[in-house]
Parts: C-alpha cells; structure tokens; sequence
C-alpha cells in the first residue's frame, strides 16, 4: 500500500505505508509464553502474573481481557493468536495506571498531609488582563478534579453589592451568586472529598455580612463550620466528605491605596506591590470585619509577618494557611528549604502565580510540591509542559483531587533534620527502567498533510524525569522518518533518589529540519502509580485531553536498590 503527496500539479510524491507490527522482542515473549501459535488462559495468565507484575490476576481476570479482546476480531476459542496478543498489549485496558481509579491512600490524616488540586482565578476564561470571568471556567475545573477554587471579590460600581473580578484589570465582572451556583452544582461530580473556597476579600464590612447569609444560603448543610478542636490541626478529607470550606481573611484596604498613591517610577517593584497587596492577607480587625463573615473561615488564612525572614515561624496554637508567590517560594527554597518543609507539615503553604504572567501562563509546579507546599495554585485554562505536570500529578489516588505527601515530607530524618529536597548526599532508591518499542494511532487521529505536506511525519520521542533537582532528567530517541507508526525500540535508565515525588514525562514531535517541531502528543504519570510491564500508553493533547487512538508501547522495569 502506498500513501501519496501531491508536490505540485506535475510532480507526486509516494511512500510505502507500513502497519503496526508487534516488535521482535514481543514475538519473543509470545512464542516463550504461547503453544502451537495460540496463548491459552493458563499461559496468558502466567504471562500477565511474571512479565505484567499483576500478582492478584487469577483466569477470571484473564478471561476478561480475552472476551474484549472479541470486539477486535482477534479471538479464538482456543486462545489469542499474536495479533490478538499484540492488540491486548496496545488496549485501553493495559493502562500503566490502575484502571478502577479507586482511591488508594490513607485519608485520615490532617489536610496539611496532601497535595490538593489547585486553581488560580478559577472564573477567568483567558488572560489575566481583559479575558472574559464566567462560571463556565469553574464547572470546568470541578469536573476535572480540581478541588480547591479561587474567587476575588469587589464592590460593584455602586458598592451595594459584592462582584467577582480580577481587580485592577479590564476583566469582565460576574455576578457572584452564579459562581457560587456553579460550585454548589459541580463541587462532587467527580469525587466526594472536600472543596475549598478560597476568597480574596476586598470588601467592606457591609458587603462582608451579605456575602456571609449568600454562602450560607447557597451551601446549606455542604458547609463546613471549624470547631475548637481543629485549631491546632486540620481535619481531614475523610472526615470532610462532601463539605465546603471557605478559606480567606480580609486584606487592609489602606495596601491597595498605596499602590495606587505610589509615585515610583520602578515597574518591578510596583509589580511587586500590587502582588503583594492583591494576594497578602492580613490578620483579622475585630471591630471591622463581620462576625458572621469571620464565622464562615474554617481554613484562616495568615499573614506574612516579618517578610521572608520570619514568615515561616508559624504558631505552635494554630494552623493556618500561608500564601506566597512563586518569587518568594523560589527564594526562601533556595536556602531554606528544609524550614519550608517543616512550616508545611502543620500548616498549609498556597503558591500562586506572579501577577506578570498576564497570558495566564504557568509556573514549575514541582518547587513548591518538593517542598511540601499542599496549594500550588494554576491558571487552569491555560496549557503547556507545566500544566500537564499538574495534570499527571492528581491522575494518582483514583483522580480523587487529594494526593498523600510521601513520609519524606511529613517526619525527620532519625538525626531529627527535616527533608531538604536540594541536598546532594540523598541516596539512590530505585533505577526506573523505560524502554519505548513503537507508536501508533497517528494516522487516525491527524490529516495526512497535518504534520508535513509533502510526507509522512518524522516523529521522535522525549521522555524524562520530573522531581527533586537531583531526579530531573530527560533523554530523547533517534528520529525515525516518514513513518506514521514510529519504531524506536530504544530503553531508558533513571536513577531516582525520591520516586515518592517523581513524574514521568513523555512528549512525542514531528522533527521539521526548517522550522519548529510540531506536538504530536504528550503524556505525564505519577510514578507513584506506575504498573511495571508492558503498557499502552494513550497520549494527550495541548489541552491535557485524550487523544483518541495515538499511543506507545512502553515497558516499565522498577528495581528497588
């Protein structure tokens, strides 16, 4: 069969399209695992429990991959051929995470113990300057697993009533109630454990009363109210099935006057008093904030007294939740790292953007994640190599928006040190072993001109490591050309010192010797999660949304050290 590219009105070019064919190395192993040309029950069976790691499979398990494996035309009574073999491995249902999505982790422990998926301006639809604010952005990240929500909060025009917008912008107004509405209706569609409202107030106490009987109107019963006994330490998601959270404490209004009053000629640091007066919030003033606004708090949100010096002091009375930039969280993780990781085993570290990422762009989630930082707050409506981190990161625990800290991050060393993720005397704990044999599902997925228009495509593939600085590498295949069934048969080592935080990173391109490599898929996975084997890894948009059919075959080696 040949594929042809019209070059010009005289001239065509033609290639000789190949299929998808199980690599060598897999007809071995089916012949070593197979009789007579036919695998049975009994022999996929022993193949499933000694190559795919998958101790708890008995034939029922196997009888199942066989009675899906009819929906191929690949079946025999008395077993799978090769083909219906090599189909199996490239299935859905050989996924390298856990198919149920069940989650796994222990979720009785305080809320300051997990990593929780976490959105920046959640109701912006664009930008940071003059996009459109909508609930739309909100029931999108909610169905998505996002569990931690953030709105801004203003008078309106005639200061009767709160609004929600990003202040100081050209962003569209919403009306509140809508956004509260979209909470109310999409915070448990995906998963039942807790939803956290943070609110950056920017109101008087007037509007604080109104907003407090609109929360409370509208969350009823799904409202959580922090009793005394969760002072010195969080409840936990457990315990928080299908509640609301408010988290927020009003900011002193006199920051963004003199922001707006300064005479400075310096735009980084105006940039950098507008971060700060937008995202600080101070301590409570008794006589001005409304009590049934402050009863409502049942994560408070503390301030950053003493500025990077003494910020991470904390309170041995009381947890708190501590926002940040990424500037300052860079910074204090440069040479207080191991402060930052004990501040975070009591307390609740926020991360968000720096204000000058007006394209809504993102920022290295693994900063804050080595550092134990449990809110590392995204623009979810952007996308790129940061957000499908973010992405991976809460696949793990059956997508349950909730991800343990590793022990790592929440005890001392047996010499009483906390955990410095910067340390160069860490030791290696496991070799991760990655080899990719080949890909397919392109030509379904793309036109035949989509990556070039006078050939088929060109791909390569870059896989790497995303973890602590000493974890974080990457390696990249040869290039195999005019193929849209890419074989690269090529195996990766990685020598990982924390597995516990790591992320494995794989990208497929279209190699352009003239101009920019075009995407052709993307895929990040906790390796927390990882089935060993032989596995059919789906690959992903720009968007962090499925594709249909593009996918690899990858084995995965972990050997303890």
């Amino acid at each position: 069969m040949k594929e042809s590219f019209k070059v010009c009105f005289c001239c065509v070019r033609s290639f000789k399209v190949k299929t998808s064919e199980p690599p060598q190395e897999i007809k071995t192993l089916f012949d070593n695992y197979s009789g007579d040309g036919r695998m049975s029950v009994d022999e996929m069976l022993r193949f499933v429990i000694q190559v795919q790691g998958e101790k708890h499979a008995d034939s029922n398990y196997v009888k199942d991959i066989f009675h899906r494996l009819k929906h191929h035309g690949v079946f025999h009574p008395r077993g799978i051929h090769l083909e219906g073999f090599y189909r199996y491995l490239l299935s859905d249902f050989n996924s390298p995470l856990p198919l149920h999505g069940e989650v796994w982790q222990d979720m009785n422990q305080p809320l300051s113990h997990y990593f929780l998926y976490t959105g920046h301006n959640s109701y912006l639809t664009g930008n940071q300057l003059n996009s459109r604010s909508s609930p739309e952005p909100i029931v999108k990240a909610l169905r998505n697993g996002v569990r931690v929500i953030e709105l801004d909060l203003w008078p309106n025009s005639s200061g009767t009533e709160a609004e929600v917008r990003h202040g100081g912008t050209l962003t569209s107004r919403e009306d509140l109630q809508k956004c509260l509405n979209a909470v109310k209706e999409n915070a448990f569609e995906v998963s039942e454990y807790p939803v956290v409202l943070t609110l950056e107030d920017h109101l008087p106490p007037d509007l604080q009363k109104k907003v407090a009987k609109m929360v409370s109107k509208t969350f009823g019963g799904t409202l959580f109210r922090c009793s005394e006994e969760y002072k010195e330490r969080f409840p936990s998601p457990e315990e928080l099935k299908n509640k609301i959270l408010i988290s927020t404490k009003p900011p002193k209004e006199y920051l963004q006057t003199q922001v707006s009053q300064s005479a400075t000629t310096d735009e980084s640091v105006k940039a950098k008093k507008v971060a700060d007066s937008e995202e600080l919030t101070q301590d409570e003033d008794e006589e001005t904030v409304a009590v049934e606004y402050r009863d409502l708090i049942s994560i408070h949100a503390g301030n950053r007294k003493g500025g990077l010096k003494n910020c991470l002091n904390g309170d041995p009375n009381r947890v708190i939740r501590l926002s940040m930039s990424e500037q300052w969280l860079e910074t204090l993780a440069k040479n207080r790292g191991s402060d930052l990781v004990k501040f975070t085993q009591r307390n609740i570290l926020r991360i968000f953007p720096k204000t000058t990422r007006f394209d809504s762009s993102n920022y290295d989630p693994l900063v804050g994640w080595i550092h134990g930082a449990q809110m590392v707050a995204f623009n979810m409506q952007s996308h790129g190599r940061f957000l499908w981190m973010m992405q991976g990161m809460f696949k793990a625990n059956g997508g349950c928006g909730y991800v343990k800290k590793p022990d790592v991050l929440l005890s001392n060393s047996p010499g009483g040190e906390n955990f410095d993720p910067s340390s160069k005397s860490l030791q290696i704990k496991t070799i991760l072993k990655v080899k990719i044999y080949n890909g397919e599902g392109w030509n379904l997925d793309f036109s035949q001109d989509y990556f070039d228009r006078y050939s088929p495509p060109d791909f390569y593939a870059k896989i790497g490591i995303a973890g602590i600085p000493l974890d974080t590498t990457s390696y990249r295949t040869e290039t195999d050309t005019d193929e849209w069934f890419p074989v690269w048969d090529k195996e990766f080592e990685f020598a990982l010192r924390v597995p516990e935080l790591a992320l494995l990173c794989i990208t497929v391109k279209d190699y352009d010797s003239n101009t920019q490599n075009d995407f052709a898929g993307q895929t990040c996975l906790p390796l927390t999660e990882i089935r060993p084997g032989i596995r059919a890894v789906r690959l992903h948009d720009r968007a962090g949304e499925v594709l249909k059919h593009a996918r690899l075959l990858v084995r995965f080696v972990l050997e303890p050290r």
